[in-house]
């Protein structure tokens, strides 16, 4: 540790997914430094190859008024949940697809300068056909797709896609392909 010391966190809204504090700490020169922090419970994310292709959504995103082209990923909102459930889960109710083989390709925090998030991207292969079971307005109105690997990174190289996590998940299947 470079020598900070967190004191306390002093709750200042809990929405929804997320708790807005007040976080204090003390410096290595014993300053009292206040920072805003944003906690979040953490989320999964998925490429998942089918055919050579992968899945992406494109739903809407209320903090920028607008559609973004992503990875299927979902909040970690079932308290003691594995992680690799939880992805399946994702899968299931945005896709419609059950993976069969599912392994850890990366992980990552969003944006660690305010928010605590961390994101844990799967690899989700042999995938079968199961119901969707869309949850919120935002999946029931989003567009569903495959895209070649190669298509897909291309997307996220050229500003198609400008998700973090889909930028970060898609670049390292280009890695592990050679792509």
């Amino acid at each position: 540790m470079t020598g900070f010391t967190h004191l306390r966190d002093e709750l200042i809204h809990q929405g929804f997914v997320v708790g807005f504090y007040d976080s204090y700490f003390t410096t290595p020169e014993g300053e009292e430094i206040r920072r805003d922090v944003v906690k979040h419970p953490g989320a999964v994310s998925a490429i998942a190859i089918e055919d050579g292709e992968v899945w992406l959504v494109k739903q809407f995103r209320a903090p920028i008024n607008g559609e973004l082209w992503e990875i299927p990923a979902g909040k970690l909102d079932i308290e003691g949940e594995p992680l690799e459930v939880t992805v399946v889960r994702e899968l299931e109710e945005e896709i419609g697809r059950r993976p069969g083989t599912v392994e850890k390709l990366i992980g990552m925090h969003h944006s660690a300068g305010f928010c605590d998030e961390f994101q844990t991207i799967f690899l989700c292969t042999d995938l079968t056909e199961v119901p969707t079971r869309h949850d919120g307005p935002e999946e029931a109105h989003m567009v569903v797709q495959k895209f070649p690997l190669a298509t897909a990174v291309q997307m996220a190289m050229d500003g198609t896609i400008t998700d973090g996590k889909s930028i970060v998940g898609l670049l390292a299947m280009a890695r592990k392909f050679g792509i």
